[in-house]
C-alpha cells in the first residue's frame, strides 16, 4: 500500500477523513472536489454525534455510530493539535421528549448497555429551564456530543494541507471515470485527467450520478434538508432537546441550531419560506424565548439519502481499483470516523475495525438498462 496513489472523488468530510486516514499509508492522496471542500452536506449539517433515533436503525448503521462516537473526541484533538483549529466536539447531552416509542428505545438502551435512561420530566425543566411547557416524559442521554461541523472541514483541510503527499483540486468538476478494460485508474476533470492506483468514491448525493457513467445503479439520492440559526447568550441552552422530529443544538459560543427538513425536490437546494416558517414554529415550541431572537442564518443542503441509512462502504464489484464510501443520508457527520476509518482498513488489506459485511457494495447494485446510459 506504501506506494500507492489514491483519488478520492469528494471533499466533503467522508473525502476529508478518508484522505487523512489514508495520507499515512499511501505514497500519495488526491482529493477532487466539484466545488469547495466540505461546502455541501458537511457544512450544513447540524452536528449531532449521534442518529436522531438511534433505536430505529439497523445493527449496521448501530456498529458505525457507536465506533464514531467513542471515538470523536481523539479525532478533535489530533486535529487541534496538528492545525490549532478546534472542531468543538462539545458534550452537552440529549433529551429526547414525549417519544411514541420510549419503551423500545429503553429496551435497545438495556440490550446494548448504552447510557439511556428515563428521566422525571420535572428534572428536565429544572436542567433546561429554557424549554417550552406542556411536554411530560423525558428520555436522556448524556454522553452525547455535536461537532460544530464547518470547524470540522477547516481543521481537516488544514491538516491535509499540512500534509506533503495529499493535494486538494477544488473546483474541479468529475466528468468520466478513466479505464484500462475493466480496471478504473482516474477520473477525467476539465483541468486533465487524474490518475491513481485506486479511485474512492466519496462523493455524497452526488455519487450516483457519477457511478451510473459506469451503467451502474447506485441508490443514492439527494434529499434536502433546511436548518436555522439563532444567536443566544452562551450557556442559554445547555442540552439538546429533541421532540417531534425537530431538535435545537447549542453551540460553546450560544448559536442554536434548529432542524430540519426532509424534503425530495432532486438538487433544489432553495430556502424556502414554507420551511423557514415551520422551523420557527418548531423552534418557539421547543424554546418560547427564540420568539424573541433573530434567525441568523437559514439555509439548505442536500444529504446522501440511501436505503436505510446505511452506507456503501468497499471496493465496487467487477470494477477493480474503484471503492465506495458515500450513501450515509441523515448521518455522514455522525458515521464519518468509523466509515473512512473502515475503507481505508480495506483498502490497505489491515483488519477492519468492524464487520465490513452489511456496507460492502457487492450485491445491493444494479446495472443500468443501456437505453439509460
Amino acid at each position: 500500500m506504501s506506494g500507492q496513489r489514491v483519488v478520492i472523488v469528494g471533499g466533503g468530510v467522508i473525502g476529508l477523513l478518508t484522505a487523512f486516514n489514508l495520507a499515512g499509508r499511501a505514497q500519495s492522496v488526491v482529493v477532487v472536489e466539484r466545488a469547495g471542500v466540505g461546502q455541501e452536506s458537511s457544512w450544513a449539517g447540524g452536528g449531532i454525534v449521534s442518529p436522531l433515533y438511534p433505536w430505529r436503525y439497523s445493527p449496521a448503521v448501530t456498529a458505525l455510530a457507536h465506533w464514531s462516537q467513542d471515538f470523536y473526541p481523539r479525532l478533535a484533538e489530533r486535529l487541534l493539535d496538528a492545525t490549532g483549529i478546534d472542531p468543538q466536539v462539545h458534550t452537552t447531552g440529549l433529551y429526547w421528549l414525549d417519544l411514541d416509542d420510549e419503551p423500545q428505545a429503553l429496551a435497545w438502551a438495556q440490550r446494548l448497555d448504552r447510557p439511556l435512561r428515563s428521566v422525571d420530566i420535572s428534572a428536565v425543566y429544572d436542567a433546561v429551564p429554557v424549554m417550552g411547557s406542556g411536554y411530560s416524559r423525558a428520555i436522556h442521554m448524556a454522553d452525547i456530543a455535536n461537532v460544530r461541523n464547518p470547524r470540522l472541514v477547516k481543521a481537516l483541510k488544514a491538516a491535509l494541507l499540512a500534509l506533503p503527499n495529499v493535494t486538494l483540486h477544488e473546483d474541479c468538476e468529475v466528468s468520466e471515470f478513466v479505464r484500462d478494460d475493466d480496471r478504473v485508474i482516474g477520473v477525467s476533470t476539465a483541468a486533465g485527467d487524474v490518475l491513481g492506483d485506486s479511485v474512492v468514491l466519496a462523493a455524497g448525493a452526488w455519487s450516483g450520478d457519477l457511478l451510473a457513467r459506469l451503467g451502474l445503479e447506485l441508490p443514492v439520492e439527494p434529499v434536502k434538508g433546511q436548518m436555522i440559526l439563532y444567536k443566544c447568550d452562551a450557556g442559554f441552552l445547555p442540552s439538546m432537546i429533541l421532540a417531534k422530529g425537530r431538535y435545537a443544538i447549542p453551540r460553546r459560543d450560544g448559536h442554536i441550531l434548529i432542524g430540519s427538513t426532509l424534503e425530495y425536490e432532486g438538487y433544489d437546494k432553495t430556502p424556502t419560506g414554507n420551511a423557514l416558517e415551520s422551523l420557527k414554529a418548531s423552534a418557539v415550541e421547543l424554546i418560547p424565548a427564540l420568539a424573541d431572537a433573530e434567525v441568523v442564518g437559514h439555509w439548505a443542503g442536500l444529504r446522501p439519502g440511501s436505503p436505510e441509512g446505511i452506507p456503501f462502504i468497499g471496493p465496487v464489484p467487477n470494477h477493480p481499483g474503484l471503492w465506495l464510501n458515500c450513501g450515509h443520508f441523515r448521518n455522514g457527520l455522525v458515521l464519518a470516523p468509523a466509515s473512512c476509518q473502515l475503507l481505508a482498513d480495506l483498502l490497505t488489506g489491515d483488519a477492519p475495525i468492524i464487520d465490513p459485511a452489511p456496507y460492502a457494495p457487492d450485491g445491493r447494485l444494479s446495472h443500468q438498462p443501456a437505453c439509460s446510459r
